[in-house]
């Protein structure tokens, strides 16, 4: 794994305002700690060996058919897996497109997979569609293409809840013969410490990747949860058209402010560059004098120093957000 993903508000004082994570910080979930109030009775069983139930769950949601889903503990515990099981699948190489997770290449790297700038033969190429941190967006048809250059193409898609752009859909992935796709509960019911998300792919494959699961590696509480949330609807946001609305208001601000650049982003977070001070600087005075957290993206590959990464909240923390900003560059 990778440290320095953000969201290290421990490091400091009475946070207020998290602009560093990309979950949502303003879900209501108190019917869903109301359920699991009820529901604590799990913990003293073990749970299913495989979610399947769970899965059978998701699929008919999805419209595909139950043997084409994989519940993983989260998305990252995806990316693993299917690093672990890609030789199986006929890769030796791997690409990414940079600035993007991290955890794609350190997956590949370390189940023996071998850098590729070329369109080599036997190469998985890893795509975050929404990208993560840019929040670009490549329609289906550039999916496609992609997939026809690539021996095998897993696209991750944990953000997909959080952009009104075209997308492949998972009833298309399952038709295809060399696309997995990575979907996560975390981000679209923001419950990051339930860790929960699935794959997508054809049978064929997600049997393969079935084949190296731990057995119980998604826990009871986890699986209880992710099946009321999917039952009841629980979003973290209620109105994703005005939210996304409201974070293109925050890029404008952001963008008026002199010495900011600001990457045009299809999804709710956005990443920008500020010239006078670096990332971490800007993120000690906001954390310091603001309490307010963003994320340092120095340590994207492809990115230097200064660019630094928030995701929107609600209308008056946005604000303050802008205001801060520009006090600290002294505008």
């Amino acid at each position: 794994m990778v440290f320095g993903h953000g969201d290290d508000g421990f490091k400091y004082k009475d946070i207020l305002y998290n602009f560093s994570s990309n979950v949502y910080q303003h879900a209501d979930l108190t019917a869903l700690k109301e359920f699991l109030s009820k529901h604590l009775e799990v913990i003293k069983a073990y749970p299913e060996p495989e979610p399947i139930g769970l899965e059978h769950q998701i699929a008919k949601q999805l419209g595909v058919a139950p043997q084409c889903v994989l519940v993983t503990n989260g998305a990252t515990d995806a990316i693993y897996l299917i690093a672990r099981a890609l030789n199986t699948l006929g890769c030796i190489f791997y690409k990414v497109f940079n600035p993007t997770f991290s955890e794609y290449e350190d997956a590949s790297i370390k189940s023996g997979l071998l850098p590729t700038t070329e369109n080599e033969d036997h190469t998985v190429c890893w795509l975050c569609n929404p990208n993560n941190p840019d929040g670009f967006v490549y329609n289906p048809d550039e999916v496609n293409r992609l997939a026809a250059t690539y021996h095998m193409l897993v696209v991750d898609q944990s953000y997909a809840f959080f952009t009104e752009e075209s997308l492949m859909l998972p009833s298309q992935c399952v038709t295809e013969k060399n696309i997995i796709q990575i979907h996560s509960l975390t981000k679209k019911y923001a419950v990051p410490g339930l860790r929960i998300g699935y794959i997508v792919a054809n049978s064929e494959i997600v049997q393969r990747l079935r084949a190296y699961m731990q057995p119980w590696a998604v826990n009871a509480l986890a699986i209880s949860a992710a099946s009321f949330l999917i039952q009841h609807r629980c979003y973290c946001v209620k109105d994703i058209s005005a939210y996304l609305s409201e974070a293109r208001r925050l890029e404008r601000a952001l963008a008026r402010i002199e010495g900011l650049q600001v990457k045009p982003s299809s999804t709710h977070f956005m990443l920008v560059r500020a010239e006078q001070l670096t990332a971490a600087e800007l993120k000690e005075q906001l954390a310091l004098h603001y309490k307010m957290l963003i994320r340092d993206a120095s340590n994207f590959a492809g990115l230097d120093s200064h660019w630094f990464r928030i995701a929107a909240q609600d209308r008056p923390e946005n604000d303050l957000l802008v205001k801060a900003v520009r006090d600290c560059l002294g505008i």
